[in-house]
């Protein structure tokens, strides 16, 4: 007996269907709606901060950091896009949490190598505060950037 699977997955792209998809009490819209990228760099540096790719408002730039934090925005995240970068250099895994919105995402980082993602959520509500929470083995060097 031959079963078929339908297989799903991210196109890639970084803006939500037309159609309107249908949002989680939070006001997320559904995991499929980011977009995720990851890849190693040449030329770019785990000790500054990435530049924003957005014409939007800088929430948070980091630089040369190692090991964990709870870093707090500095601004009000709004209705909209909110797109996190990270730069990692150092053998292991990071992992990022954007409270309170539920982005979370890990980043496997190499030695003399930068990993790099961008990751992108879409937000139907404001949220008057929010945080991101980096863990991260000491080994491994990381800078990040969150606009809106």
């Amino acid at each position: 007996m031959a079963a078929a699977l339908a297989l799903t997955g991210c196109s890639g792209e970084e803006k939500p269907a037309p159609a309107g998809p249908s949002a989680s009490p939070s006001g997320l819209v559904s995991p499929a709606q980011t977009g995720e990228r990851a890849e190693h760099i040449e030329g770019e540096t785990a000790s500054q901060a990435p530049k924003p790719v957005n014409d939007g408002q800088v929430l948070l730039s980091v630089a040369s950091r190692k090991g964990n934090a709870e870093l707090p925005l500095t601004k009000e995240i709004g209705i909209g896009s909110l797109a996190v970068q990270v730069n990692c250099q150092g053998e292991g895994t990071l992992h990022v949490t954007v409270k309170p919105v539920g982005l979370s995402f890990p980043l496997e980082c190499v030695d003399e190598e930068v990993s790099s993602t961008y990751n992108e959520i879409r937000l139907k509500r404001a949220r008057s505060e929010g945080s991101i929470q980096v863990t991260a083995p000491s080994t491994v060097l990381w800078a990040l950037t969150a606009e809106q």
